[in-house]
């Protein structure tokens, strides 16, 4: 755990030199935005990784080249997104993430996801739980305060939904009409990468639907911390779990819900 913690806050600094200044964007082949950032935080966390045990694989959006006949055998690997959020980095509006997952037989097992630009910490473990760290710089020497999730009980009566700031959709807004329907009090939130699903772990937010593509680097730390402390991430309109390493990367709809 420390070892990965250390991977990501290693990377989020070099994402916050570069935040700093007039950084240049450029456009992969799919039209989604990348910079010096991305890769920079890419050689950091798989350097990390790989010092701290180079026999498990790593799957990263910036290398994620990597064929399907050759990973399908995998039974454990780390799932990387060395910078979620490229548009709110561009936007500059702090939420964005450093998503670091280990995947073991499809489901994701542990997850660190860290906000560079807020100093927010979240880490689960499947056998110790789910926390979230504040201030993480500042009080990295002194040792870190853990809050542990969810820190927020439901009261039961009004429904949170929290959707993305970048990539809305109908689909979306029909969910949260159907809420409305069985809720007297329902309540939208908007928020950027991986941080949906850490709000929903932290029980700020009840519900998040999910029908614009996303790619497995995208959700697979943020579903170790839901589903660690207590909530599910099902894919849409059924009770099966959103697993990992399918052949085809890119996830299908899905519904994250707090415990």
């Amino acid at each position: 755990m420390q070892e990965v913690i250390k991977a990501a806050l290693r990377a989020g600094q070099e994402i916050m030199n570069v935040y700093e200044t007039d950084f240049d964007v450029e456009e992969k082949e799919d039209h989604s935005p990348i910079t010096k950032a991305d890769e920079k935080a890419h050689d950091i966390i798989v350097k990390h990784l790989e010092d701290y045990d180079e026999s498990i694989p790593i799957l990263s959006e910036e290398g994620s080249d990597i064929s399907y006949e050759e990973r399908q055998d995998w039974d454990e690997y780390w799932l990387v997104d060395p910078l979620d959020g490229t548009k709110e980095f561009v936007k500059r509006n702090g939420e964005f993430t450093v998503n670091i997952a280990l995947i073991r037989d499809g489901k994701p097992v542990f997850g660190v996801v860290y906000a560079p630009a807020l100093q927010d910490l979240y880490v689960a473990d499947a056998a110790k739980g789910a926390y979230k760290f504040t201030s993480v710089l500042d009080s990295y020497q002194d040792g870190l305060e853990a809050l542990r999730l969810p820190a927020i009980e439901s009261n039961g009566e009004a429904a949170t939904v929290i959707v993305s700031r970048s990539h809305q959709s109908e689909e979306e807004d029909a969910f949260v009409k159907e809420l409305e329907e069985n809720y007297p009090s329902v309540q939208t939130l908007t928020s950027g990468s991986s941080l949906k699903l850490c709000l929903i772990a932290e029980g700020v937010a009840d519900f998040y639907p999910r029908f614009k593509p996303t790619m497995e680097w995208d959700t697979a730390a943020g579903q170790a911390i839901v589903e660690i402390a207590g909530g599910a991430v099902h894919v849409a309109n059924t009770d099966k779990d959103l697993t990992y390493n399918r052949e085809d990367l890119q996830n299908p709809s899905f519904v994250a819900t707090r415990k």
